[in-house]
């Protein structure tokens, strides 16, 4: 497959201020080091609890925050040391989904002003006339009527709402969409029919999705590939596949063990971790992991383990791995 995205050791440090000061020692490793790809026509999953720094990653991609080193390559192109104008013209190729439905979308503004919004700001149209047939194209295209162009976002469903936010992601017809959480805010049916769009409009417009999530049952579902993260590390990446049928990272596998099962007669083991997640201004030198795995040695606590594949495609950050 053709590669879109390359990410290459990307470290994204913040710094802490108190009372007015600035201490320069105390830092947060948002993201460490991280290390991955996103081909042409692929959903790469993105996985791991809040605070991990999913949605970091997805503002350092954005260029919405400059990393702090490392670099990002768009089509080839090192985006990571552009300038405003360059990437101006550069944020046509690759939008973002949000979060919350209801906060995402300006309430004093109609639905043909929202998603017209970057048409106008990239001067794709000429005249008012095609810029609302623009409109009225991409809201048939995400399941909304076009009766509706100029009401305002407060009289529709949070559902709707989100087909809305679609619409005008894909306005500019880019190649790389980032869905940041695009449905946790969403009851379970809708959720099903927004991934479902989603996965509809990948295969018509050639869509590439960084799809970031901290449920591992609709991950799986859109999922290409998936890459689980932990305190700003990548710990596992691989084929979904596999993923699912063979976890190696203990991280991973208390995730899959924490996915409700709907058979009440099927048994399932669950992995309980002991201890809550560390802070990230918490420097651990060892493994990231290391502090709530059930095998760690005392190894993990002293040498952090490399990135290693086992087998085709299939990375974990694990000093342990074969014994588990």
């Amino acid at each position: 497959m053709e590669e879109l995205l390359n990410v290459k050791d990307l470290t994204k440090i913040f710094y802490v201020k108190s009372n007015k000061l600035f201490h320069p020692k105390k830092k947060i490793y948002a993201v460490n080091n991280v290390n991955f790809t996103i081909n042409k026509k692929e959903t790469v999953g993105l996985v791991g609890e809040s605070g991990c720094g999913k949605s970091t990653i997805a503002r350092l991609i954005l260029r919405l925050i400059k990393p702090t080193s490392g670099k990002i390559y768009f089509e080839g192109k090192d985006i990571s040391t552009l300038k405003h104008k360059e990437l101006t013209k550069l944020r046509e190729k690759f939008q973002i989904i949000f979060q919350d439905p209801y906060s995402s979308l300006n309430p004093r503004k109609t639905i043909l002003d929202i998603v017209s919004e970057p048409l106008i700001i990239h001067k794709k149209f000429k005249t008012k006339k095609e810029i609302e047939e623009k409109v009225k194209f991409l809201l048939n295209l995400v399941g909304i009527s076009t009766d509706y162009l100029h009401h305002y976002p407060h009289e529709f469903s949070g559902g709707q709402r989100q087909r809305i936010g679609i619409a005008r992601a894909i306005a500019l017809e880019p190649k790389l969409i980032i869905c940041d959480e695009p449905v946790s805010a969403l009851d379970v049916s809708i959720q099903a029919q927004v991934i479902n769009l989603l996965i509809e409009l990948k295969e018509k417009l050639g869509l590439s999705y960084l799809f970031i999530a901290h449920d591992l049952s609709v991950v799986k579902h859109i999922s290409d590939r998936i890459i689980v993260m932990y305190l700003g590390k990548i710990v596992e990446e691989g084929h979904k596949k596999e993923i699912f049928s063979n976890p190696l990272h203990p991280y991973t596998k208390s995730l899959i063990s924490a996915i409700p099962e709907p058979d009440i007669n099927v048994k399932k083991e669950r992995i309980i971790l002991k201890g809550d997640v560390d802070s990230p201004t918490n420097f651990v030198k060892g493994c990231p992991f290391c502090k709530r795995c059930y095998m760690s040695k005392s190894i993990c606590f002293e040498k952090e383990p490399p990135l290693l594949f086992y087998g085709d495609n299939h990375k974990v950050l694990c000093h342990f791995v074969n014994l588990y």
